[in-house]
């Protein structure tokens, strides 16, 4: 497995670092961001806002690179999101156990930055995690 290093920058200084200033060297001016837990986000501060809700949410949220594969100018990454169920998520209250599901990121990319990005999860079983979770 090879991960490009622009993925893995996404990755380390925007969601792990939250590393602000590196939205502009890793993201095109346009980007366009489809998650599997919200709509579309369209930019660099819309795609920001969301980062920052999912932190809120989830405690030392993290993403990690299960494998990659890339191809002219597009990546395809199967990926683990995992955090502490600190705040509010999908509308459970926090719980504070750990959580974790799988899911999949496709990127797309333009002059040297990602223009674009879709993530599916399996939101089934983080679902069913949340519902175990929030038994008392």
């Amino acid at each position: 497995m090879s991960t490009p290093q622009l993925v893995a920058d996404f990755y380390e200084r925007l969601w792990h670092r939250q590393e602000r200033d590196a939205l502009r060297d890793i993201l095109d001016d346009e980007f366009v961001f489809r998650g599997s837990l919200g709509s579309e986000r369209r930019g660099q501060e819309q795609f920001w806002a969301y980062l920052k809700e999912v932190h809120a949410a989830l405690g030392d949220y993290r993403c990690e690179i299960l494998g990659c594969v890339a191809e002219g100018n597009a990546v395809f990454a199967q990926m683990e999101f995992s955090g502490r169920h600190r705040g509010v998520f999908r509308g459970y209250p926090p719980t504070q156990h750990e959580i974790s599901w799988k899911g999949a990121a496709y990127f797309r990319f333009r002059a040297g930055r990602i223009a674009s990005l879709w993530v599916l999860g399996d939101l089934w079983s983080l679902e069913e995690m949340l519902k175990r979770n929030a038994r008392p």
